[in-house]
């Protein structure tokens, strides 16, 4: 048995609902603009193109219920919720028939995104990480077992922001579907038990400042609640 030159962290991993259990997590996939009315908002066009991923490190996830030191290097954090896919089982050039076999769970995420950074990365046609891969950028609520509530393909994502609503859209709006989106995840990463898809953000996204309380929410799938504190 191997051992470590100094004491390793310890392993990322999401709440299961219900259960004292918990998911381990691996790596996180995002899908970028994958609902037309975001990528209007966004000044991109909503046409079928190939979804494009980024990714975010696996210790950037955070439960429900934590409170979000504002991070540092932006005057401008957004909000975006999406689905959350947890990978159960692992494959390659997944087909898209055979993609929902390989989903353990789902959950509810909030992609945090330092949106100068982003927008400088862009213009300076350089990676998102820093703008995207920061500490606590991915809070992701309880994950529901696939076995207990299916496979959602629509229904209501939303998200407020201090009781005011931000965010409404349908999971029937993706542009991608979540099995489409597995098999082409697939295609360029081997994905395995362990890993999750953030499936993208409907419009409605917006900066949130110290003292802010965000819930947000897919119908049949769960909640989540952070808070954003002052910088450390």
């Amino acid at each position: 048995m191997a051992t470590f030159v100094i004491t390793p962290p310890d392993p990322a991993s999401v709440a299961v609902a219900g259960s004292p259990d918990r998911f381990p997590v691996r790596r996180i996939f995002c899908v970028g603009r994958n609902y037309a009315a975001h990528a209007r908002e966004m000044g991109n066009d909503p046409d079928r193109e190939p979804p494009f991923f980024f990714g975010k490190p696996a210790d950037a996830v955070v439960d429900s219920g934590t409170i979000i030191p504002y991070p540092p290097l932006t005057e401008s954090l957004h909000y975006e919720v999406e689905l959350v896919v947890a990978i159960g089982r692992g494959g390659v050039n997944i087909d898209a028939t055979d993609a929902l076999g390989h989903v353990w769970g789902y959950g509810v995420g909030i992609d945090f995104t330092r949106r100068d950074l982003q927008d400088t990365a862009k213009k300076m046609g350089r990676p998102w990480d820093w703008a995207k891969g920061f500490d606590r950028s991915a809070p992701c609520g309880p994950l529901v077992r696939a076995a207990d509530i299916g496979h959602p393909s629509a229904g209501r994502i939303w998200l407020s922001v201090n009781g005011e609503s931000r965010q409404q859209g349908d999971l029937a709006e993706l542009i991608w579907t979540i099995p489409e989106v597995i098999a082409i995840c697939s295609q360029s990463m081997e994905l395995k038990a362990g890993d999750l898809i953030y499936t993208g953000t409907p419009a409605g996204v917006g900066a949130v400042t110290p003292g802010d309380r965000i819930a947000a929410g897919v119908d049949g799938v769960g909640e989540i609640a952070i808070a954003i504190a002052n910088p450390r």
